[in-house]
């Protein structure tokens, strides 16, 4: 176990106009989400409960299991494993799964690109399983990085079957659980490019040219709404989960069980508009701001800026008075080379007086490599140097 250094915390103070964070969800008074068999409202940056109906409640998420398929997707991109223009190769299962498809060919080469076009808008279940067969070698060992995943999310009331989210047998998730993947996923702030376009055309001018149209109509008919996934299957009946941003905030909202579409996009829209209406949000930093510099002797570069790995807010209701936030960095010690962009270094702590409101992981911007032999020699002569 690595310890944490008491002595590198930083802490500075910020006075603005806000009033103490919401420590528990709003239940059931407000006659939200009455028709669903759960719901949740979130706000992104701080994961903040503000509304929640059985959130807890295991159900069948239908396809927003897509939003773990995509969140590994898009950690491999981040990590530069995968690239947009890699070709992704369809197999005879991929091209024969039923259901939401976007009609692949078995040995039919299709981008990473629109592959997952195809599962954000058209919510693909050939899709899927082609990229997860291009990713783990086997869809059965991409559904283990799946639940490998939720394991990491600290979250013990989903289990994953599949990467589509068709009905199998112990696959189920509740709308918290799909609340935190998403907020996981929007942490790659590219998926909205994917997840917010109404329609658009996979094999552009091709005899077999498909049109994609958006399963989410709320991106064309909610102002702010920018994804994410739906979902429907007899058992599961109709599910969304939603995200929209306004004037800085953003919020998640979740609907398991609605009896129609129109059912479903009406309590989402009501979540949303809760939401905007009664809170508001500060933005602290964005994803990928330099909060400190990590300094290593026997590195190769010496040092390498540390980043903070999410944007970090604070929530509040609308027409609050001051509030003190105080902003606290932890760096681990005893750190091993080398490190890899993206490794967790250190920990974004904010709190309200003693009280931690959130917390984000901070991570290194770049690689860096043990020294060489004439690089420790070259940087000792001159420390040495300094010296005298």
């Amino acid at each position: 176990m690595k310890k944490w250094i008491a002595s590198v915390i930083t802490a500075f103070m910020l006075s603005v106009t806000m009033t103490p964070v919401i420590q528990a969800a709003e239940k059931e008074d407000k006659g939200l989400a009455t028709g669903a068999k759960s719901a949740i409202l979130i706000e992104k940056d701080t994961g903040t409960l503000i509304y929640d109906k059985n959130a807890h409640e295991k159900l069948p998420p239908a396809s927003m299991t897509k939003l773990m398929t995509m969140l590994l997707i898009m950690e491999e991109m981040d990590k530069g494993n995968l690239k947009k223009s890699d070709m992704v190769s369809v197999s005879e299962k991929a091209a024969s799964m039923g259901g939401s498809q976007i009609f692949l060919e078995a040995g039919e080469e299709m981008s990473a690109n629109d592959m997952l076009k195809g599962i954000a808008m058209a919510s693909g279940n050939d899709a899927s399983v082609a990229m997860a067969e291009h990713i783990s070698g086997s869809e059965d060992a991409f559904v283990e990085r799946m639940n490998e995943k939720l394991k990491e999310l600290k979250l013990k009331n989903s289990s994953f079957k599949n990467t589509t989210g068709l009905p199998a047998e112990g696959h189920y998730s509740t709308a918290y659980d799909m609340a935190m993947i998403a907020k996981e996923l929007l942490k790659y702030e590219d998926i909205t490019k994917y997840t917010s376009v109404y329609e658009d055309y996979l094999r552009k001018g091709q005899k077999n040219e498909f049109w994609l149209v958006n399963t989410n109509k709320l991106v064309k008919f909610y102002k702010g709404v920018d994804g994410l996934k739906t979902g429907f299957t007899s058992e599961a009946k109709y599910c969304l989960t939603a995200t929209a941003e306004k004037n800085g905030m953003r919020v998640i909202s979740v609907v398991m069980g609605a009896k129609t579409t129109k059912d479903r996009n009406s309590m989402v829209t009501e979540l949303l508009n809760h939401g905007f209406g009664q809170y508001e949000t500060n933005k602290l930093f964005n994803r990928g701001d330099k909060i400190t510099e990590l300094k290593m002797f026997k590195s190769d570069k010496g040092k390498a800026d540390v980043v903070v790995s999410q944007s970090v807010s604070t929530l509040h209701k609308k027409n609050g008075k001051k509030e003190k936030f105080k902003v606290e960095k932890k760096l681990k010690e005893n750190l091993d080379l080398p490190l890899k962009k993206g490794d967790k270094v250190g920990t974004l702590i904010i709190k309200s007086g003693d009280k931690t409101v959130s917390t984000a992981d901070l991570v290194m911007k770049e690689d860096l490599e043990p020294a060489s032999y004439f690089q420790l020699l070259k940087r000792t002569l001159q420390k040495v140097a300094k010296i005298d």
